[in-house]
């Protein structure tokens, strides 16, 4: 746990806090970390009465101890055990006072470092299960063996979420987001993995569709309190893990099909316009094209607003600022131009098809 680099960063702090020379000892005495490089690698005999003892040894002018200097040294205790030894070189009775601070200061430290390697561990670990869960071929030995080493339970009914981040402050790392997402959503009901630096997954596990809205909600706002522009997409709920991969490409597709102004995208209020983009392109593209290619663009905007108003009128001609009649007359005139009626409501699905398409083109 007492690594030589640590070692170094707690002599660097505090040094620079008692202004004294500080020496860091492993469990063997030998010296890690020292303000005097020429100390580095001796053995301190101070140090080895303290690992032996388990108490705080003061080193006086006179006593006479291999590789040890006057001073204070203490005992570094990490989960109740001695892990190493921190010495402070001076006059004992200048710096005794200081030295259980400099202690507490350094088992602190240590306990900081502890919290952050598990932490990342943790995330890794999960990152790794994300990854596993998006493969086409799943290895289910691989997935529980990773769910193991997490303290949830992966059971059915699941939902994905991904987050796309299009801007953020400096100081919102994915770390700090994560963790404020953990805690709002209960961090033993799914997990958060990284699928690059802008774009995270969220897996929720052992959902009911009452809840869904309230997990999509709590997100949001998490998001929203950390000042992040983002767009959010959520699939339908599943209960087998061969669907994972799936539902993730079924938002990845949702964000790109949709409307980029909106943040939250449901899956299933675009599973249609979804299904129309897995057809094949180039049947695809020739259907959008056979359809509009007569149709300028003032056309299919007044197009795209009527379907949008569930072909209502009136709707449509205030949004558009324009006079019913003029309305009719556009209608009148896409109907010619494309030999479909967007009155209608069949030739009116045509025509959305064809829009949607055309989005994409």
């Amino acid at each position: 746990m007492l690594t030589r680099e640590m070692a170094e960063t707690i002599v660097q702090e505090a040094s620079l806090r008692v202004d004294r020379n500080v020496n860091i000892m492993n469990r063997n005495g030998k010296i890690i970390a020292s303000c005097d490089p020429s100390r580095l690698n001796q053995i301190h005999a101070g140090a080895l009465e303290v690992i032996k003892d388990g108490r705080t040894i003061i080193i006086y002018p006179e006593d006479k101890l291999s590789g040890a200097k006057p001073g204070i040294n203490l005992p570094i205790v990490f989960q109740e055990k001695i892990i190493g030894v921190i010495g402070i070189t001076g006059d004992p009775k200048e710096i005794s006072e200081i030295g259980e601070l400099v202690k507490m200061m350094t088992e602190l430290m240590i306990n900081q470092k502890y919290i952050a390697s598990q932490s990342e561990w943790k995330q890794t670990t999960k990152d790794m299960l994300l990854e596993q869960l998006l493969k086409k071929e799943l290895s289910y030995h691989d997935i529980d063996r990773l769910i193991g080493k997490l303290d949830f339970e992966f059971i059915p009914t699941f939902v994905t979420v991904i987050i796309q981040i299009e801007e953020r402050s400096s100081i919102v790392s994915n770390k700090t987001l994560i963790e404020s997402l953990e805690n709002a959503c209960h961090p033993k009901r799914g997990f958060i993995g990284v699928i690059h630096v802008n774009k995270l997954c969220i897996a929720f596990t052992n959902i009911s569709e009452a809840e869904i809205d309230k997990k999509i909600l709590t997100v949001y706002q998490v998001l929203k309190g950390l000042h992040i522009q983002f767009r959010l997409s959520y699939s339908l709920p599943f209960d087998k893990l061969k669907d994972f991969r799936e539902s993730y490409l079924d938002c990845d597709l949702a964000l790109k099909v949709s409307d980029r102004n909106k943040e939250i995208v449901s899956y299933a209020q675009l599973e249609t316009k979804v299904l129309i983009h897995r057809l094949n392109q180039q049947l695809s593209k020739r259907f959008a094209k056979r359809i509009l290619e007569k149709v300028n663009e003032e056309n299919i905007k007044t197009l795209k607003a009527f379907l949008n108003h569930n072909l209502h009128i009136q709707k449509t001609a205030e949004e558009l600022f324009i006079h019913r009649n003029t309305l009719i007359y556009r209608l009148n005139k896409i109907s010619e131009q494309t030999g479909l009626d967007p009155r209608k409501f069949e030739d009116a699905l045509s025509l959305q098809i064809a829009i949607w398409i055309y989005e994409q083109l």
